[in-house]
Formats: C-alpha cells, structure tokens, sequence
C-alpha cells in the first residue's frame, strides 16, 4: 500500500514547481535592480500611457472621420462613375448591339439554315444514299464472283501446295535433328568438359589463394588505421576537449548562471516596474481626469443645467411656439383660400361649359370616358377632369333649404 501511494505521489509532486530558496546574491541584487528600474520606468510608462491616450483621441475625432470622408470621395471618384458608366452607357449599348446582332446575324442565319440549307442537305443526302445503294449492289455482286473463284479455283490448288509443304517439312525436320545431335556432342565433349575441369582443379584453388592473401593484407590495413585512429582520438581528446570541458564546466557555466540570474532579476523588476507604473499612471490620469471634471466640466454643466435650459424653455414657450402657432393658422387659412379659389373657379368652368353644351354634352363626356376606361383596361370610367357641382339655378327650382322641390 506504501508503495502504491507513494507511486500516486510521485506525479504530482513532479508537476508541481520546485521552490528552491534563494541565495544572497540573489537577493542583494534584487532590490536595488527593481528601484533602479522602477525609477527609470515610471516615466517611459506615463509617457506610453499619455500617447496612447492622445492616440485614441486623434484616431476617434480626427481619423476615423478623415477615413471615412477620403472613403466618400474615393467612392465619387473612382467607383460611382464607372458604375454609372456601367448602368446607363455600356449596358444599355450591350443590349442594342445585342439586339442588331439578333437582328442583323441570328434572324437571318436561321432562317437561312432553315429553308435553304436544310433543303438542299435533305436533297445531297437523298443522292447520296441512292449513289451508296448502287455502289453496294455492284461491290456485292464483284464480291460473289471473287468467293466462287476462291471456292472452286483457289482453294484445292491451296490444299494441293500444303500437303507438299508437309513432306518437305517433315524430310528437312529430320534431317536437322540428326545434324544438330552430332553437333552437340561435339561442342559438349570439345568445350564444356574441358573448360569445366579447368574452372574446378586450376581456377577455383587460385582464386581461394588470392582471396585470403587479400583478406590478410586488408586485416593487416584495418589494425595500422585502428591504432591511427585512437592515437589521434586520444591526442585530440586530451588537447583540445578536456581542456574545453573544464574551461565549460569551471569558467563559462558559472558566469552564465549569474548572468542568467541578472537577467533574470531584470525581467522581473522591469514586468513588476511595469506593472507599479502603470498603477501610477492611473492614478495620476484619474487626478487629472477628475480635476479637468471638476474646473471645466462640471461648471459648464451646471451652466448649462441652470441658466441655458430654463433660459431655451423660456423662450421655447414664450416665442417659438406661439409663433408657431400663428405661422401653421396663417398657412392653414390660406390653404383654405386657395381650396376655396379652386372649388369656385372649377364650379364657375363647369357652369358656363353646361351653359354653352347643355345635357347633351355631358353625357357625351361620361360616353368618352367609360370609353377610355375600357381601352385602358379599367372596371371602372375615368373621373372627370373637373369636378361635377350641382346643377346651375333655374327659375324653376330653388338651392334653400325651405324651398326645395
């Protein structure tokens, strides 16, 4: 169970960082580095902080509008016209060439195709199959004629050839199989027996004797290079790499610790300045921002909150609106003088046309334009251009009210 544990253990305390105590350089250099720092950092970090925030100011209030205004006449200039070019020159041009070339190309071209030229392929393809037909009637019956000359004719002087091929063939094939059964013989009992004793009883102990010759002067190079070999890799050791791993080890591995250390403890001070100057700068831009509010700001609003809005409500409710009031009645008037005018001037046109035409007129009138409605598609007739009054008095009738028929 010990073991267990103990082996459950083992990761977690790998994992988590070794807390080694530190030694008193460390701690004599650490100090008087993080002053050092944080004096020379609380400057640079305020003057970061102030033009970052002149940064802002001049990219909200200055660029982005100048941006956006370059982008507007950028957009006039260049890409506006072409699209204009586009919508209203070249399209509208595209479209009546294609249209003429419709006309001019295509209308005639199909036709053209499809009561001349289809004709007269339907024609050449008539004269055509007729000729074809001919032809194959004339290359069948050449054909019927060339197959009884090759049954009757050619055939048995064909089988007539064969056979005497077949004899010829069969005296030749014996009479090479005797020739060649002679002439292995000879080539197997002057050449290959031979040639075999040689490689086997003269050859074969030869090569063995050079081979290890040449195994033994080859042991003899590798041992001469071996012990070359080590005694350079021991003189070039003992020269050149011990030396070096001690100058590494004793000299160059110290010094880069300590320096490490250093640079350690300054990257440490210069985050931990950074971050203290930055608190520092905070402070002093909400001071600044509070006392801006407080000298500048804040009387203007009270300003603004206690003088200039009772003063605008004031003159809001004592000027503008009652002048308002009179300009809308005065323009509400007249609007209903001019309808007046109108109504008058519509009704007096009205009375002297009926005057002049009668009854009669005015049913030709609606007969025109329920006409021109139903050309135009409409269920019901167009009004007329003048409006319709009442009838014009007579000595007949009466307009009052008590008198009316």
């Amino acid at each position: 169970m010990d073991l267990v544990k103990a082996e459950s253990r083992a990761p977690a305390e790998r994992s988590a960082p070794e807390s080694r105590p530190e030694g008193c350089l460390v701690v004599a250099i650490r100090i008087p580095v993080r002053i050092v720092v944080l004096v020379l950092v609380v400057p640079v970090r305020m003057v970061w902080d102030a033009l970052v925030v002149g940064g802002r100011l001049v990219r909200d209030t200055v660029m982005r509008p100048l941006g956006r205004a370059l982008l507007w006449v950028g957009r006039a200039v260049f890409v506006w016209p072409w699209v204009a070019l586009w919508r209203y020159v070249v399209v509208p041009v595209g479209k009546g060439l294609a249209w003429l070339g419709n006309v001019l190309l295509v209308v005639p071209a199909v036709w053209a195709y499809r009561y001349l030229l289809t004709p007269v392929g339907h024609a050449i393809a008539w004269v055509a199959r007729g000729v074809g037909e001919g032809a194959a009637r004339v290359c069948r019956g050449i054909g019927d004629g060339l197959g009884w000359v090759y049954a009757r004719l050619l055939t048995p002087v064909g089988h007539g050839f064969a056979w005497l091929g077949r004899g010829v063939g069969f005296v030749l094939a014996a009479l090479g199989t005797g020739v060649f059964t002679v002439v292995a013989w000879l080539v197997r009992y002057l050449l290959v027996v031979p040639a075999a004793w040689l490689y086997q009883y003269v050859l074969t102990p030869l090569g063995h004797g050079i081979a290890w010759v040449a195994g033994g002067i080859g042991w003899l190079l590798r041992m001469l290079l071996t012990g070359v070999w080590l005694a350079l890799y021991w003189t070039g050791r003992v020269l050149l790499v011990l030396p070096a791993l001690a100058v590494w080890r004793w000299v160059l591995a110290p010094i880069g610790r300590a320096l490490a250390v250093v640079g350690r403890e300054i990257g440490e001070a210069l985050g931990h300045a950074w971050r203290v100057a930055g608190y520092v700068s905070r402070a002093v831009g909400r001071f600044l921002g509070a006392l801006f509010r407080w000298i500048f700001v804040e009387p203007v609003r009270w300003a603004y909150r206690t003088v200039l809005t009772p003063v605008g409500h004031a003159v809001r409710d004592v000027v503008w609106r009652p002048a308002a009031e009179v300009a809308r009645g005065v323009g509400r008037a007249t609007r209903q003088a001019l309808a007046s005018a109108r109504e008058t001037a519509r009704q007096a046109r009205a009375d002297f046309r009926r005057m002049l035409f009668g009854e009669r007129e005015r049913e030709r009138e609606r007969e025109r334009r329920l006409e021109q409605s139903k050309s135009l598609g409409l269920r019901e007739p167009v009004g007329p251009r003048e409006p319709v009054g009442r009838e014009a008095r007579t000595l007949g009738s009466s307009t009052t009210a008590l008198t009316k028929d």
